[in-house]
């Protein structure tokens, strides 16, 4: 077995916790903190600006973070399940 496929084994039988933990530092690692590209920052810009003015407007609500989260787990499984 490949070392990497090793770690992956490894961290999938960490807790979900730890899990997450994981996933963020591995990400950050790819992207020092920053965005991949200028490009991709200047749109997440974009994007938050578009929706806090949404929310200021009443257009959008907010939801709490476990609201969010499960919404985010579900749409997530649903792409899994598609592809």
């Amino acid at each position: 077995m490949l070392a990497r496929e090793e770690v992956i084994q490894q961290a999938m039988a960490l807790p979900p916790g730890d899990r997450a933990y994981v996933a963020d530092v591995l990400e950050q690692s790819l992207t020092h903190g920053e965005f991949a590209t200028p490009e991709v920052a200047a749109a997440w810009v974009a994007e938050i600006e578009r929706r806090v003015v949404a929310y200021d407007r009443g257009e959008l609500q907010a939801a709490g973070v476990e609201t969010a989260i499960e919404r985010i787990r579900s749409q997530l499984a649903d792409h899994r399940a598609r592809a």
